[in-house]
């Protein structure tokens, strides 16, 4: 089976789009999504109707902060995602308001597949937990989260690609050509973000998992058009818009 697994599209049309035309070129049998559909970005509603009709998405923190109160959030992200509510909310007629809040409301946290893990931070804590690269010294962090995954750990959230393998390194996309050959060593993979890339590459970034192969893909976009919409937005921050060109 070919499956293409993307994270964090945070409200980015435009990237969603693109992605999924090259996830369509690629022949991918599914597609899972692992979270924080929305936040951020100005086109939340759209980006919902989208991946609601994906074979699987997983519960986001930012997904999460929408439907109740945003906590320990940035400025500018929770006054992003206070905006994102009401759009989720309202402007649109009611009955596809509903679907759209039943759809978040149901996420699961977790997805488990044999020896495969999906979620958005990590498997201690699926919503809310960052593994960030730097986390590789912290070996009693580590070793505590690759003894609770089976074998295969997918997840995002940090919006930084790369391998976590359990001798405490973390290979990015570049170190591996793109590609890591998945063996009985335990892995946690970040597939990156296709909304937000923070990797200081400004393309949308996820992967293919065709066993025994996992591929990361990196998609240029119109990021301009996204600027521009995150600029005509009064509540939401500028900022919001001028850390994609950046991929930061």
């Amino acid at each position: 089976m070919r499956r293409a697994i993307i994270s964090d599209v945070h409200g980015n049309l435009q990237a969603l789009q693109t992605v999924l035309e090259d996830i369509q070129s690629q022949n991918c049998d599914q597609i899972i999504c692992l979270g924080d559909i929305i936040g951020y970005g100005p086109k939340p509603r759209e980006c919902i109707d989208l991946v609601k009709d994906f074979d699987a998405c997983i519960l986001g923190n930012h997904d999460l902060a929408a439907l109740f109160e945003p906590e320990g959030f940035s400025n500018a992200a929770e006054q992003a995602i206070l905006w994102t509510r009401k759009q989720v909310e309202s402007g649109d007629a009611p009955s596809a308001c509903y679907q759209r809040l039943e759809f978040l409301a149901h996420l699961p946290r977790t997805r488990r597949e044999g020896d495969l893990l999906f979620v958005h931070g990590s498997v201690r804590n699926p919503v809310n937990e960052y593994v960030f690269p730097e986390d590789v010294y912290n070996r009693r962090k580590m070793d505590k989260l690759f003894s609770m995954i089976p074998k295969l750990c997918f997840q995002g959230h940090t919006h930084v690609p790369g391998v976590f393998t359990s001798e405490m390194a973390f290979l990015r996309p570049d170190d591996i050509e793109g590609r890591y050959k998945i063996s009985e060593e335990k892995a946690m993979i970040n597939v990156g973000s296709v909304g937000q890339p923070r990797d200081g590459d400004w393309r949308s970034c996820y992967v293919i998992l065709e066993e025994p192969w996992v591929s990361f893909r990196r998609i240029e976009y119109s990021v301009e058009t996204t600027v521009q919409q995150i600029y005509d937005t009064p509540e939401l921050d500028r900022f919001l818009g001028d850390r994609l060109r950046d991929g930061r």
